[in-house]
């Protein structure tokens, strides 16, 4: 059970929990309703995200069994059959189509079925080959995050606003070139053939300009005049060195001796999940205690 665990990454499906945002940011995270509907979204992603995982290691089986660290993965370890991922890919997909049609039946919103069918499609042509092509392979991995956000307003039809929007952009790529900045310092353009294309200084370049973009647009939510309406507070920019706090800290260990893969950045990292849980807390007691 424990090798089948790690072969769908259930860590990694705290990204999934990005769903969750339109609800919280529109005061409704205490609706049970909307909680239940966006818990089956988020199932929803995490199978799907799963899905892409197996494939990926069945395509990369032979270049992890090289990395370091991925040799140590259920496919590339032989702990796990190519047969065997590909009937839990079956099971999963199974699993995805039922709540998928539950969520139609309920919302009658053609998005609930869209977007994770383009959240697929789109990673299974980074899987085939566009994770070779520079800039396009990070364009994807930020999609991945847009998409969670957008699929956890539409399954509520609750509208995100477009400056989270741009944040959760401009932070998306920021972290796609912290992860690929890192896999060059560790392993050289040996890890990945796309990594040939690239190479620190730009990366550099590029990750801050994206970490100040994203600083800037989550400033612009908080200050926006129709956030202050629906939140009924102008308090949010209290929250803005808090969230400055959370990226540098997140930049140091990029800086340091991390492999750049943002779940173990996090996870790793007991002052960055303190300084994440007091965000959360001050931004909860601003959005629904005053």
């Amino acid at each position: 059970m424990k090798n089948y665990i790690k072969l769908i990454r259930v860590k990694h499906w705290l990204k999934n929990f990005l769903i969750f945002l339109p609800a919280f940011f529109s005061i409704n995270i205490f609706n049970k309703s909307y909680i239940a509907t966006c818990s089956l979204g988020f199932l929803v992603f995490c199978f799907a995200s799963s899905i892409i995982y197996i494939l990926n290691d069945i395509n990369d089986i032979e270049k992890d069994r090289l990395h370091p660290v991925k040799k140590h993965r259920p496919l590339a370890s032989n702990r796990i059959s190519k047969k065997q991922a590909y009937f839990i890919i079956i099971l999963l997909i199974f699993i995805i189509s039922m709540i998928i049609f539950f969520l139609y039946k309920n919302t009658k919103n053609i998005f609930v079925i869209l977007i994770p069918l383009i959240y697929i499609i789109l990673n299974i042509f980074y899987s085939k080959g566009f994770k070779n092509i520079p800039i396009i392979d990070v364009v994807i991995l930020v999609s991945g995050f847009v998409l969670r956000v957008m699929y956890g307003g539409e399954v509520i039809n609750v509208e995100v606003s477009k400056y989270l929007y741009l944040m959760i952009i401009f932070g998306s790529f920021y972290l796609g070139f912290g992860k690929r900045r890192n896999e060059i310092i560790k392993n050289g353009n040996k890890g990945r053939k796309v990594l040939e294309y690239y190479n620190k200084d730009f990366l550099d370049k590029n990750m801050y300009v994206c970490l100040a973009l994203a600083i800037v647009s989550y400033t612009l939510w908080c200050v926006d005049k129709t956030t202050i309406t629906r939140i009924g507070n102008d308090y949010l920019f209290w929250t803005i060195p808090i969230v400055m706090v959370i990226l540098q800290l997140y930049s140091l260990n990029i800086e340091g001796n991390s492999h750049g893969d943002p779940i173990e950045v996090v996870l790793a990292d007991k002052k960055l999940i303190i300084v994440i849980i007091i965000y959360i807390i001050v931004m909860g007691g601003l959005l629904y205690l005053l």
